[in-house]
C-alpha cells in the first residue's frame, strides 16, 4: 500500500503545514509523500479541480495495482475525513483482491471479522448472516 497526498499547494506550503500543523497533531513528521499539483492537472484529471478558484476540493481515491479506482470520497472543506475509516476500505479491497473476489466485506468489516462469500445462496440471505453472526459488530 502507498499513500500519496496531493494539492495545488507547493512543496514550501507542504513543508509549513507538516512542520506547523500536522507533526504537533501527530507528534510526527507526515508519514507519507506529498505532490504538488501546482497548476491543478491531477485534480483536473479525476475531477476535483475548480479552475474557477484554482483549488482541488478535497478527495480520497483508492487505486488498486492495477491503476483501477476501486473507491473514492470527496468532500467540500469544511468536512474531515476519517483515516481510520479510508484504511479499513484499503484493507477490505486488499483482501477482496487476495481471494479474486471470492470473499466480500460487509459494511463495517475490519480484518479477522467474518466475510460474505458471493454467489447464488446469499442473494435474499445477507440478513440472515449478518443477524446470525456477532463477527460484524465492531
Amino acid at each position: 500500500m502507498e499513500v500519496l497526498a496531493c494539492s495545488v499547494d507547493s512543496v514550501f506550503v507542504h513543508k509549513m503545514w507538516n512542520d506547523h500543523e500536522i507533526s504537533k497533531m501527530i507528534n510526527q513528521d507526515i508519514p507519507y509523500a506529498m505532490l504538488s499539483d501546482q497548476d491543478g492537472s491531477i485534480g483536473k484529471s479525476y475531477g476535483i479541480y475548480d479552475s474557477d478558484s484554482g483549488v482541488e476540493t478535497r478527495g480520497r481515491f483508492i487505486i488498486d495495482p492495477d491503476g483501477i479506482i476501486q473507491g473514492f470520497e470527496v468532500l467540500t472543506a469544511p468536512v474531515g475525513r476519517n483515516v481510520s475509516e479510508s484504511l479499513r476500505q484499503i484493507q477490505a479491497f486488499q483482501l477482496v483482491r487476495q481471494t479474486d473476489g471470492l470473499e466480500a466485506t460487509p459494511s463495517g468489516w475490519k480484518p479477522g471479522k467474518k466475510t460474505l462469500k458471493p454467489g447464488p445462496d446469499l442473494v435474499g440471505n445477507v440478513w440472515k448472516v449478518w443477524k446470525v453472526s456477532e463477527a460484524f459488530d465492531d
